[in-house]
């Protein structure tokens, strides 16, 4: 009778284990997917950011053709795009303070940007070729894809850090090494295209 009841006890004990270890897994693959949600929008993050870059490019290149155009303004873009660019995040580390150092190396070169099209305003022959205006367009349209992508990228970390912070899912998420996201906040006119009227 008593080795039944030991065998019993084991039975149940083992019961519970397997129990307790799918519970675990359930949630640890319930976080897998979420966790791939922000990486993946981290890449749609980092193209918008590189489309920006390569119209930085191009857009130096039309404002270096112009005579006598300030380059001190045109030194300012150049660092903050070097700058923009060297500052580059591991996707599996998003952390709130490296999104933040991201996103401030970003709003640099998004200040830079604004800066040089205020200059512009000063230079007719500029405002009135056609590929700084086609430029100047993209930027604008480029302006708005950051954004969205952005936001996008805050809805993907907004739900895989409310599924890690729930219990118990917590303690599956702190086991297995899954840290809380970082977000994008607005930054008083980053990221913004300026509108600047070529028609004058």
């Amino acid at each position: 009778m008593k080795k039944g009841c030991l065998i019993g006890g084991i039975l149940g004990l083992l019961a519970l284990i397997v129990i307790f270890v799918l519970w675990g897994v359930g949630i640890y693959n319930g976080i897998i997917p979420k966790n791939n949600a922000v990486k993946a929008q981290w890449g749609n993050v980092e193209t918008a950011y590189q489309k920006r870059f390569d119209l930085t490019d191009q857009l130096v290149a039309t404002v270096r053709g112009a005579r006598d155009f300030e380059q001190e303004t045109l030194t300012q873009v150049i660092e903050a795009r070097s700058k923009a660019t060297q500052t580059t995040i591991d996707p599996t580390n998003l952390t709130p303070e490296n999104i933040a150092q991201f996103q401030q190396a970003q709003d640099g070169l998004g200040s830079a940007l604004n800066r040089l099209m205020v200059v512009v305003e000063r230079y007719p022959d500029l405002k009135s070729n056609q590929n700084f205006l086609s430029l100047q367009t993209s930027l604008e349209s480029i302006a708005d894809e950051v954004r969205f992508e952005q936001r996008k990228f805050n809805e993907a970390a907004e739900l895989y850090n409310n599924f890690i912070q729930k219990i118990p899912n917590n303690m599956i998420a702190n086991f297995g090494g899954f840290d809380e996201k970082g977000y994008f906040k607005s930054s008083e006119g980053a990221n913004v295209a300026p509108t600047i009227d070529f028609s004058n």
